[in-house]
């Protein structure tokens, strides 16, 4: 991403930010040298923000039943969550975890169809749960979150850091509790061991500044705290 895409990306959310403001009565908060909060069960739709994955709607599920091939199935979770088997007809996947689920499909089979039933669940495509990574690294794109993932590693699915990227000054945006939330971190401490490796969840924007952004950055820090946007700088 060039520094004039990413200097409108910046302006964009320093807009978003704007127009938020002009609606709520965010107060800037205090963060702990542990960073962001993760988000809330509503601010993800999710049962649980622990993110152990969770099944979520328009994801792809390979379903195995061990020695029998024809109640195999390969399926996309609906809109409603659900999902649809032979002998079980529909049922409720989303919200899951794939133990959870391949523990009730085979309870299902095992009422009145099967005897000892061994069930398998595979996760072909990642759709519900997403992280985007933004800005100064090679391969800047939405990327699914398979379990629970670190900034490093969210980093490395696109691709690493570009050369011309600011490393101490990587942004985490998040929505907690409804609210619009950032903070920035040092990668050079996290590599080092310096600071922790920060948690990422699903729905966070990720964004990494490019070097020679520095006014447009200055603005946006100064403009958070009156923005109601909180930030931590490691």
């Amino acid at each position: 991403m060039t520094q004039t895409h990413w200097k409108w990306l910046l302006g964009s959310l320093l807009a978003v930010l704007l127009s938020a403001c002009a609606t709520t009565n965010n107060k800037p908060m205090a963060l702990g040298s542990e960073g962001l909060p993760p988000p809330s069960a509503d601010d993800t739709n999710a049962e649980s923000a622990t993110y152990t994955y969770r099944v979520g709607a328009q994801d792809v599920l390979e379903i195995s039943v061990f020695g029998v091939p024809d109640l195999s199935r390969t399926v996309r979770v609906n809109t409603n969550g659900e999902i649809s088997l032979p002998l079980i007809g529909s049922m409720q996947a989303s919200g899951h975890t794939i133990p959870d689920l391949q523990n009730i499909i085979t309870n299902k089979l095992a009422d009145g169809y099967m005897q000892d039933p061994q069930v398998s669940i595979f996760v072909k495509e990642f759709v519900s749960q997403q992280v985007t990574v933004n800005g100064s690294v090679n391969k800047p794109g939405i990327y699914p979150l398979t379990g629970k993932t670190s900034l490093l590693q969210a980093l490395a699915l696109a691709g690493g850091t570009a050369e011309m990227a600011q490393l101490d000054r990587v942004v985490i945006f998040r929505t907690v509790e409804g609210k619009r939330m950032g903070a920035v971190f040092d990668m050079e401490k996290i590599t080092t061991g310096q600071t922790a490796d920060p948690q990422i969840y699903t729905g966070d924007i990720i964004n990494v500044s490019q070097s020679g952004s520095k006014n447009l950055w200055d603005k946006f820090v100064k403009s958070a705290p009156a923005l109601g946007f909180f930030y931590l700088i490691l």
